[in-house]
């Protein structure tokens, strides 16, 4: 069996750093991911995709020191549902990617830009002139590009 999850995307927020009760570092991160497609009318359409992102140990620690809203991080994990009771008493389920490895994709003092707020569409950050080398931090963002190598 197989469940594993990569994920390349910016932050909605600054990454929330707590511990539990053992002392073990634990860091939230709401991470958006978008694509764009055509639909059958011809018209472009643009889709923001959220996700919640739990990062455990030291990698949390890294996370909460060196990321911040905006940053472009690569996500590999695994789908995790987790149970929880409301202040009613009523059971919710929370699914989240439960990170077993967290890639920071920014140069180093970069941020990524200002990133959007949740619901609504990834902003795309102003780059330095060599950045542009690197390619598109999202895949809509390769729309216009015709002379793909592949």
């Amino acid at each position: 069996m197989l469940n594993k999850v990569m994920l390349i995307g910016r932050l909605g927020r600054d990454p929330e750093l707590r511990y539990t009760q053992t002392g073990s570092p634990v860091a939230s991160l709401r991470m958006a991911t978008d694509e764009s497609y055509t639909d059958k009318d011809g018209n472009r359409v643009e889709r923001t995709e959220w996700h919640s992102v739990v990062v455990f140990q030291r990698a949390a620690e890294n996370c909460a020191n060196y990321l911040a809203k905006g940053s472009l991080v690569c996500v590999e994990g695994s789908l995790q549902t987790r149970k929880w009771q409301d202040q009613q008493g009523q059971d919710r389920y929370t699914t989240e990617i439960k990170a077993s490895r967290v890639h920071f994709l920014d140069r180093r003092g970069e941020a990524g830009g200002k990133p959007p707020d949740e619901g609504e569409a990834p902003r795309k950050p102003g780059r330095k002139q060599q950045d542009d080398e690197l390619g598109p931090a999202f895949p809509s963002e390769a729309s216009g590009m015709d002379d793909m190598p592949f």
